[in-house]
């Protein structure tokens, strides 16, 4: 099954779903958004890496930025921070280069490694749209953290490749349904840049329905 590019999803939005399904249908979803600290920081990283008209050429390794990427299988499409196209027998062939070339996506990242895995399901659907776009196997690729300011090579594993393709159908799925999912209190609550929309704490204090007969009765008594 190939998706119509109408029915694309953004790529990125796949870092916001592993983390939080309920921040990702806030922003996919119902179009909600609010700033703090570490989007503006994180925006301001990415806008000096997605320079397209960037290109660099060390010895064997072609780096572009800013690369537009997408997946008709997987129903995707987004940007790569950069992919280093390395010198291989591996690879394929580049208009006005001699050789076969790689490709090796890289993502760039504010703070340090999570202990969740969204950045690297991020990174593996950028390699599954270059494999598709490019007709090659991309083995792996690499997260650079802003704060330790150093690589983590990520492995594309058959079980890392399963849960983006399982978490980009749930995507799809609740996308189609328009359905945001409830509430789910967690430790990422509080750097959340969407607390104050999603309402975290109050929805595990109490019910959206008891909240909302609470709200309808104090405006009844008020009105009598």
């Amino acid at each position: 099954m190939a998706f119509k590019e109408e029915d694309f999803l953004l790529l990125s939005g796949l870092q916001h779903f592993r983390f939080c399904r309920r921040q990702w249908a806030l922003i996919h979803i119902e179009n909600q958004w609010a700033e703090n600290f570490r989007t503006v920081d994180g925006s301001l990283m990415h806008e000096h890496v997605h320079d397209q008209e960037f290109r660099e050429s060390r010895g064997k390794i072609l780096t572009v930025r800013g690369l537009a990427v997408h997946s008709a299988r997987l129903g995707i499409s987004g940007q790569c921070d950069a992919v280093e196209f390395r010198q291989s027998p591996d690879g394929v062939p580049l208009q006005g280069r001699e050789s076969l070339w790689l490709p090796y996506p890289v993502e760039y990242k504010r703070g340090k490694p999570k202990e969740h895995d969204a950045d690297e399901l991020q990174l593996c659907a950028q390699a599954i749209c270059l494999e598709e776009m490019l007709c090659c196997s991309v083995p792996e690729g690499a997260l650079y953290y802003g704060e330790p300011r150093r690589r983590t090579v990520v492995q594309f594993t058959p079980a890392l490749r399963g849960q983006t393709e399982s978490s980009l159908a749930e995507m799809h799925e609740l996308f189609n349904r328009k359905h945001t999912p409830k509430v789910k209190p967690a430790k990422g609550c509080g750097s959340c840049s969407l607390k104050d929309l999603c309402l975290p704490k109050l929805m595990r204090s109490r019910s959206v329905s008891a909240y909302l007969d609470s709200e309808l009765s104090s405006v009844l008594e008020e009105t009598t």
